[in-house]
């Protein structure tokens, strides 16, 4: 029985299971996001997996003003997110179902938002849009967002490959008797990315899907918590053999219930979306984890067919899988670093076969460029370098844009539109337009002016779009050039502030982007946390 969406005073419809362990901070706050949703809201089951920190007090003590709110303490700690789930669905009395972590919360119409989509699309499962909060600048990123640019409605999951890249459990709506029908769990205990096996599990089982553009979940991110989440600690290698047994499972799960699509666009994600995100930070990790995630990666490409191969070949991860594939060591990582970037940067040197053939490398000319090479002007992987001088009155951003085995020149390089965005409220600021001029046989050059003092305090990312005489574009980042004091902080006289201390860098994927702080105020604080860090 599907609910009315036009009922102007719905019947509680809706159970969402909040899960959490040692979250006292944050978890009351996720409760409430889930109560505050509105009459649609018949329960709130709140499953406590043995916290030892107050945690289950505190919703003890809610739930005795709060007649939908059930606490259910489980007896012994599970170790991840899967177990506490389970309990959560099997608790649940309501026709539909939602999942919330502790320290998130649900937007205000999230739920109403969902439900009036799966009752007018009589869906099995409603899926809406979720952004990624930064904490604590609070600055959203959103979520898989193409997936849900307007309303939609897909009669089974394989109308739409790319829901395979949505392995988030709570952004979803699902009908209660939909997941228990087809025995839909989460892996038991400390298993890692669970929600990429269920996912799994749900698109295996064929639903009726309605996707929505409206933000239904915030997915915090503490990035500085003393404690980070299991997603998010990735610097053992177990994280990573843990993520590809999960991907391995998802798929196995898809190609066995006949969804060869799914399967295929997963293992294609694999590629495109994790290899390329660790790949990212492989240069931050030590030689031994180095050598155990390259060992590893290879030993989890060894499984794939020459069709997974075929799909999408020119996307930058099959080239950077490629690479790892061919070569028994780790090898050109601050190459690969750069490929794995978004968007990607193919650095040089540009080697060639002897019959003139694009490759990787010398050492590696069987990974060949070719296909890469047929990609459009607006995606190829083209590398702008960048160097930032700070200076009193006349600073400067020096840009040069390399060749890129002819198809620069065919383009046609013809101008570069700089932009900073700020890390802490994405606002773009201090646009300005130049010309490349030829600068050698293979690059180009441009200079630009860049007032510190109007820029301001914060952390700035660097933005660029290329344009070319053929009527293309490309919007990239610039590749940070470092050596020889490139990179190192500097204090500049400021008309505007008196004194500005600013500090180009590279980010973890190699990107330029700048860090400005405004007074004497703002340098002494500099100069307070760089000696609280020492002394750490």
């Amino acid at each position: 029985m599907h609910p009315d969406p036009r009922d102007p005073n719905p019947t509680p419809q809706v159970g969402v299971v909040v899960i959490g362990y040692n979250d006292a901070d944050h978890v009351v706050d996720a409760v409430r996001s889930a109560l505050d949703q509105g009459a649609a809201v018949g329960e709130v089951v709140a499953v406590d997996d043995c916290s030892t920190d107050g945690s289950g007090e505190l919703l003890a003590r809610l739930a005795a003003g709060e007649p939908r709110l059930r606490v259910v303490r489980r007896g012994v700690n599970s170790g991840g997110c899967g177990s506490p789930r389970n309990t959560g669905i099997d608790a649940v009395t309501m026709p539909y179902v939602m999942f919330l972590d502790s320290d998130d919360v649900l937007p205000p119409g999230a739920v109403d938002a969902l439900l009036a989509a799966a009752a007018g699309a009589r869906a099995e499962v409603a899926s809406g849009l979720c952004v990624r909060r930064e904490l604590p600048s609070g600055r959203d990123q959103p979520w898989q967002a193409p997936l849900y640019a307007a309303h939609t409605v897909l009669a089974r999951p394989s109308q739409r490959p790319r829901l395979v890249h949505d392995t988030l459990c709570v952004n979803k709506l699902y009908r209660t008797a939909f997941l228990r029908e087809h025995g839909i769990r989460f892996p038991e205990g400390r298993f890692l990315y669970e929600d990429f096996v269920f996912t799994a599990r749900v698109l295996a089982a064929a639903p009726r899907i309605a996707l929505v553009p409206d933000r239904v979940y915030v997915w915090h991110v503490r990035r500085s918590a003393e404690q980070l989440s299991l997603s998010l600690d990735r610097g053992r290698i177990d994280n990573w053999k843990a993520r590809t047994e999960a991907c391995a499972l998802a798929y196995d799960i898809l190609l066995s219930a006949g969804q060869k699509e799914l399967a295929r666009a997963a293992r294609a994600k694999f590629l495109d979306h994790e290899v390329r995100m660790y790949a990212r930070e492989l240069g931050l990790r030590d030689a031994p984890y180095q050598r155990a995630w390259w060992t590893h990666t290879r030993e989890y490409l060894a499984r794939y067919d020459a069709a997974d191969w075929e799909l999408n070949p020119t996307a930058p991860g099959r080239l950077l899988a490629r690479v790892v594939l061919e070569s028994a060591e780790p090898c050109d990582l601050p190459r690969l670093k750069e490929l794995a970037s978004r968007p990607a940067r193919l650095l040089p040197p540009y080697a060639r076969t002897p019959d003139g053939t694009p490759v990787w490398s010398t050492d590696l000319p069987q990974v060949a460029l070719t296909p890469f090479l047929t990609r459009p002007t607006r995606v190829l992987p083209l590398t702008v370098d960048a160097e930032l001088l700070p200076r009193a009155r006349d600073a400067r951003l020096c840009l040069r844009l390399h060749e890129l085995y002819g198809r620069m020149a065919e383009a046609g390089p013809r101008e570069v539109e700089v932009e900073w965005q700020s890390r802490e409220d994405g606002r773009t600021d201090r646009r300005a337009t130049t010309t490349f001029t030829p600068s050698s046989a293979d690059g180009w050059s441009a200079e630009v002016p860049v007032d510190l003092g109007a820029l301001g305090a914060g952390t700035w990312d660097l933005r660029l779009t290329v344009r070319f005489a053929d009527g293309a574009s490309r919007e990239v980042t610039a590749h940070a050039l470092a050596g020889a004091g490139r990179l190192r902080r500097r204090a500049v006289p400021s008309a505007r502030h008196g004194v500005l201390l600013v500090q180009p860098y590279a980010t973890h994927s190699g990107a330029l982007a700048l860090r400005v702080a405004t007074g004497v105020r703002g340098v002494m604080g500099v100069a307070r946390g760089r000696l609280r860090r020492l002394l750490h």
